[in-house]
């Protein structure tokens, strides 16, 4: 069922990646992330309200989990600005570059409280077949 669920999310991934180009094209990049981010908070504050669940934590956490917000700004900034510029695809693939080559960094030394899982040469397959991708993505 997770692989169903890492499947959809990529789907979604897809469509908001397009959504937000839009809504970057009639506001511009920034403001279209303001838009984009305050309609987030609205939607997982109605979820939220409706689980009846707390909005903060019960605990004090390490400060690095709530990077996550602003790498989420990050993201959507870095794709409102190469929607325009480039595809979809090449943005899904290059961020799948991107994704894997932090991932293994992250598991291989156990950074950001991740269990440690030592890199080995056959992830490096993985990677070539990734670059072979976004070869063909790119070029054609």
């Amino acid at each position: 069922m997770y692989y169903l669920l890492a499947v959809i999310c990529g789907s979604l991934v897809a469509s908001m990646i397009s959504i937000n180009g839009g809504l970057t094209d009639f506001y511009g990049t920034y403001m279209a992330t303001v838009i984009i981010h305050f309609v987030g908070l609205i939607f997982i504050t109605i979820y939220l309200k409706l689980k009846g669940e707390a909005f903060l934590p019960k605990e004090h956490l390490p400060f690095y989990y709530f990077l996550g917000g602003a790498i989420g700004v990050g993201t959507t900034v870095f794709n409102n600005i190469a929607i325009g510029s480039i595809g979809i695809s090449a943005i899904l693939a290059l961020s799948l570059l991107g994704q894997s080559v932090t991932s293994i960094v992250i598991d291989h030394f156990g950074l950001l409280g991740m269990p440690t899982e030592r890199f080995n040469k056959k992830k490096l397959i993985g990677l070539g077949f990734v670059l072979i991708g976004i070869i063909v993505i790119i070029s054609s």
